[in-house]
């Protein structure tokens, strides 16, 4: 596969742009959360308790430089911030069904007990 740089980034593959887009930890999980509804930043945090502020937010800022989400702030006090998927960001969503559904035969097939019974 021929390499290609964009934004002065040099990269090999289209699945490496791709993972740039949606991968690590945390931005699959986000678009998960955002694509049926809307939610403000504190309900974020909420639903993912193991991402730290920090984190939530470089993620966020990322998700929306690369266009799969928007930001709406309103102007009320105290402010008010909620964030959207786009459509870019729902053509995600099929991918990260398909790596869910790998994941969740990995685990099996690792005789793993999952979720686990409390």
């Amino acid at each position: 596969m021929p390499e290609f740089f964009h934004d002065n980034k040099l990269y090999y593959t289209p699945i490496e742009f791709a993972l740039n887009h949606i991968g690590g930890t945390w931005k699959m999980p986000i678009l998960w959360r955002l694509q049926k509804t809307i939610l403000r930043y504190g309900e974020l945090k909420k639903d993912i308790p193991h991402i730290t502020h920090k984190m939530l937010t470089s993620q966020l800022k990322e998700l929306e430089e690369k266009g799969l989400i928007t930001r709406t702030v309103y102007p009320v006090v105290p402010p008010k911030v909620e964030y959207s998927i786009t459509p870019k960001g729902l053509q995600a969503i099929p991918v990260i069904e398909h790596i869910m559904k790998y994941g969740y035969e990995l685990i099996k097939e690792a005789g793993i007990d999952y979720p686990p019974k409390k």
